[in-house]
């Protein structure tokens, strides 16, 4: 019997492999002969260059970057089996766990963390880079990133602009003669499961300002200025980006990726499972299980159980989910491709338990699940 393992992470828990390893263990106990085949798997966001390596047998290399408030960070890319495909989480260098609530000032966060680590695989000969965006601190459309890259924001005088959505209000001029050439030979895909564009009431400031720190009046502050931004960038660059779905996506940055990298912006499970060559995998097997952390009604958006559905059905695979938490509407994934739902916690327990007991309470259900699939055989 082939089973394909293709989880998610469970946040504060276990990464991915690690949910894949204990459900192995679990299946094998039952079904020594089983053919386990462990992918693991993510959305783009959290956790997804963890997985991504892992699947593939790639590797992570760390660098010291540029944080959002200009203090310097220590942040991973990966860079996939094939030695040709880096991927990158824009949190690591520009996230918003980096600063404490307190100190949180979207006017002068800044993404260039993020560029200089797309620099560093670049240099390290990636032909290929998976960017996932979300849980980002910054507000610049992108330019710190772009800074890093080579490109000059320039004021009315010429001078240099210094990082920061604050800055961009003086800008006149963008300069691309340093933008390395490389760039333009890459592939860039982002992982961007929202549609919000860059600017008005639903753009990057109105949606996702408060969450950074902006209060009312600097919100609006802030599309205002992304609005001049995005002016004067489309005219240097001869490409729309204000409207774009998923243009608003972490502070703009998905604007700023469309602007001046041969960018596009696709569901994140979707670049994951082709990164991870999931079909592929599926070939021939009998059963696949998935899961994450919580599976609730909002499973069905855009979430990695259903992703991996979505593919087990093109083969007429069933479908098993595991959660560390099953929540109000989960019911709503029968609808897309999940056969059948088990939540892992053995009983009444409380939350510091569950998540250190994690890997164990995978292997036991794996263990349950395989027995029943003996009996059902």
């Amino acid at each position: 019997m082939k089973i394909v393992v293709a989880p998610d992470s469970f946040k504060e828990s276990m990464t991915a492999l690690e949910v894949a390893d204990a459900c192995e263990r679990g299946i094998k106990r039952a079904i020594p002969g089983a053919d386990v085949v462990k992918v693991p798997m993510a959305d783009g966001g959290e956790g997804t260059v963890q997985s991504l390596v892992d699947a593939t047998g790639g590797e992570l290399f760390y660098h010291s970057v540029t944080g959002p408030l200009g203090d310097e960070v220590r942040a991973a890319y990966g860079m996939l089996g094939d030695g040709k495909t880096a991927v990158i989480e824009m949190a690591e260098a520009s996230g918003l766990h980096l600063v404490p609530p307190c100190n949180r000032e979207p006017l002068l966060a800044t993404t260039r963390g993020t560029g200089e680590l797309m620099q560093a695989a670049l240099d390290a000969g990636a032909k290929h880079l998976i960017i996932g965006l979300g849980g980002s601190a910054t507000n610049d459309g992108g330019a710190g990133m772009a800074a890093a890259l080579g490109v000059k924001f320039l004021d009315a005088h010429g001078k240099t602009l210094q990082d920061g959505a604050g800055a961009l209000k003086e800008l006149a001029e963008v300069d691309l003669k340093g933008l390395d050439p490389r760039w333009q030979h890459v592939s860039v895909e982002v992982a961007c499961d929202v549609e919000n564009p860059l600017i008005g009431p639903n753009g990057a400031s109105v949606v996702f300002g408060p969450q950074k720190g902006a209060d009312e009046e600097m919100v609006q502050q802030l599309d205002n200025i992304l609005e001049h931004y995005a002016a004067i960038v489309e005219a240097a660059v001869g490409k729309t980006i204000k409207q774009v779905p998923g243009a608003g996506a972490a502070g703009g940055l998905g604007a700023g990726l469309i602007a001046f990298v041969p960018a596009k912006l696709k569901s994140g499970i979707t670049i994951v499972k082709e990164a991870a060559g999931l079909a592929d995998h599926m070939k021939d097997a009998q059963l696949v299980i998935t899961g994450e952390g919580k599976i609730d009604g909002q499973t069905i958006y855009g979430k990695t159980p259903i992703g991996v559905a979505k593919t087990a059905k093109q083969f007429e695979i069933p479908v098993i989910a595991i959660a560390g938490n099953i929540g109000k509407g989960s019911e709503a994934v029968y609808d897309h491709g999940i056969d059948a739902v088990f939540s892992i916690t053995p009983g009444v327990i409380d939350l510091e338990k569950a998540l250190e007991n994690g890997a164990a309470n995978v292997e036991q259900t794996l263990y349950n699940i395989s027995k029943m699939l003996q009996l059902s055989r």
